[in-house]
């Protein structure tokens, strides 16, 4: 994402999706950042961090409460596989109150599929595109779903380049742009670096961190790895 934002002389934005406080580890933010900088990929603009950004998602979910676009629901994991796994639209019409509850955006015109700029058309599982999906949790945590759309809106980002692991979701965050009025920026997912198993390179896959020292041949490697061209003077930074 930041080669391409370059490329493009565009704005490159770094964001802290710190909205899930049981899953944060302390410092890793923290340690993120640092990396960036050792790295040289220099973010345009403050970090914007979406724990201080709930007045802004509490905004976008009264608006869709005030439009008729959601409700509340206290289906339980276990109700919904009972059903088949995909969410029946089962509370749509009981008129729950917010005790227990969560937030379900109420599905309108459902995004079946969409132009990816690497991938071409992609085209999702009707079934669960059309899912009335939760914006809001039960346990009063705001859902990823709602939080990037509004926060994407916010920071005026126009194109997205993601991993291939977060195509799915794409089709729910297209339906909530549409829900707003707001423009849909562009997509480019990208294949997922995976080692000998299969298994994404990640944190919580347990991959090695990232090297601490000189960053260059590390920055050599990666940019061959995505098949850029790699002049002899670079090669020659490698030791």
């Amino acid at each position: 994402s930041y080669l391409q934002a370059r490329a493009r002389q565009g704005i490159w934005r770094v964001r802290i999706e710190d909205i899930d406080p049981p899953r944060e580890v302390p410092g890793a933010a923290e340690s993120i950042l640092r990396q960036l900088e050792h790295y040289g990929l220099h973010w345009d603009g403050d970090v914007l961090w979406q724990s201080q950004r709930h007045e802004a998602y509490r905004e976008r979910l009264a608006w869709l409460h005030a439009e008729g676009l959601s409700y509340y629901c206290t289906c339980t994991r276990a109700r919904i596989q009972r059903v088949g796994g995909v969410y029946d639209g089962h509370c749509r019409t009981l008129h729950h109150g917010p005790e227990n509850a969560a937030v379900r955006v109420m599905q309108q015109h459902p995004v079946t599929c969409f132009t990816d700029r690497l991938q071409g058309e992609l085209h999702a599982d009707a079934r669960l595109a059309g899912e009335d999906f939760i914006i809001h949790r039960r346990d009063g945590l705001f859902a990823y779903n709602l939080a990037v759309v509004v926060d994407d809106h916010f920071q005026g980002v126009n194109e997205i380049v993601r991993g291939a692991d977060l195509i799915e979701p794409t089709v729910r965050q297209i339906s909530l742009y549409r829900l707003f009025g707001w423009p849909v920026p562009d997509y480019i997912h990208l294949p997922l670096v995976v080692n000998e198993k299969g298994m994404k390179l990640s944190k919580q896959n347990h991959a090695p961190a990232l090297p601490t020292g000189d960053p260059r041949p590390v920055l050599i490697n990666a940019l061959q790895f995505l098949n850029q061209d790699v002049t002899n003077e670079w090669q020659d930074l490698r030791t």
